[in-house]
């Protein structure tokens, strides 16, 4: 077994005890609430991470192509008050075609 599979074998099992430890330790408690907004916080600034990382540093330097209008017009999709599927939609709209146009 190659030493990629190892280590998708290693952070499956480490996800699988972070997410069992939570209802070990508190034992039927409600978190507190400071806990809980961090907690709630923590998927959108890990997604915006991921989405930042693989639409500008794909080649370990910044790289602005494509991707970045997508993005782009995603956002203006979203401050305009669009739904988030459409908002979806829009960015691989545009970046399709400006991959067809350039």
């Amino acid at each position: 077994m190659s030493s990629a599979w190892w280590t998708v074998m290693l952070v499956g099992a480490a996800t699988v005890v972070i997410k069992g430890a939570g209802p070990v330790l508190l034992g039927g408690r409600p978190l507190p609430p400071r806990a809980g907004r961090v907690i709630g916080l923590l998927a959108p600034a890990l997604l915006a991470a991921l989405v930042a990382i693989n639409t500008f540093g794909a080649e370990r330097s910044l790289v602005l192509d494509e991707r970045a209008l997508g993005v782009g017009s995603a956002a203006v999709a979203v401050a305009l008050k669009a739904p988030p599927l459409i908002a979806v939609v829009v960015a691989a709209v545009v970046t399709a075609g400006a991959r067809a146009l350039g």
